[in-house]
C-alpha cells in the first residue's frame, strides 16, 4: 500500500516540476510581451493590440496552475501556529481533514466549471481585443483546480504513508 502511495506521490511530484517550468515560461512570456508593448507604444507609437488582454490571460494561467504547486508544496496560507501546538495525531488529523476539504471543494468547482469551458468552446466565444478563444483561459480554472486536488491528494498520501511508517513495529536486529 505504501509503495503505491509513494509511487503516486513521485508521479505528482513530476507533474508539479513540469508545472513550475510551465509557470516560469508563462511569466517570462508575459514580461516579454509587456516589454515589447511598452517599446511599441512609447517609441514606435504602435502598441500591440490585445497585449494587456493576453497578459491578463497569462496571469490567470499562472495563478491557477500555481495553485496546484502551492497545494503540493504546502506553502499556502494556513494556521500552522495553532495546528503545530497539537499532539502529532491530532495535528495529522487536522491536516488530513484540510486536504479532504480542499479535494471536496475542488470537485464541486471543477464540476461547475467544465460545462462553462465546454460552452465557450462550442460557441467559439473570443476575447474582444486579442481574439483569443475564451475557452483557453477559462480552462485554466478547472485544470488548475484539478492540479490543486492532485497536490492535496499527494499531501494526504504523504500523511498516510508517514503515519503507517511511524506505526510499523520495529523489529530488533539479531
Amino acid at each position: 500500500m505504501t509503495a503505491i502511495l509513494a509511487g503516486f506521490v513521485r508521479c505528482v511530484d513530476a507533474i508539479m516540476r513540469v508545472m513550475r517550468a510551465v509557470i516560469a515560461v508563462l511569466l517570462v512570456v508575459s514580461v516579454l510581451l509587456n516589454f515589447a508593448n511598452v517599446i511599441g507604444r512609447k517609441f514606435l507609437s504602435a502598441p500591440i493590440v490585445g497585449a494587456e488582454e493576453v497578459m491578463n490571460f497569462l496571469m490567470v494561467a499562472v495563478v491557477f496552475l500555481g495553485a496546484g504547486v502551492v497545494a503540493y508544496d504546502g506553502t499556502h496560507i494556513n494556521m500552522e501556529i495553532v495546528i503545530d501546538r497539537f499532539p502529532p495525531r491530532l495535528r495529522d488529523g487536522f491536516r488530513a481533514l484540510a486536504q479532504i476539504a480542499a479535494i471536496a471543494v475542488v470537485a464541486i468547482l471543477v464540476t461547475l466549471g467544465v460545462p462553462i469551458v465546454e460552452h465557450l468552446a462550442q460557441f467559439d466565444e473570443r476575447s474582444q481585443a486579442a481574439n483569443v478563444p475564451l475557452f483557453i483561459p477559462q480552462a485554466m480554472v478547472p485544470i488548475g483546480l484539478t492540479l490543486l486536488a492532485l497536490g492535496a491528494l499527494a499531501r494526504l498520501a504523504m500523511l498516510v504513508t508517514r503515519r503507517a511508517e511511524s506505526a510499523a513495529p520495529v523489529v530488533p536486529e539479531p
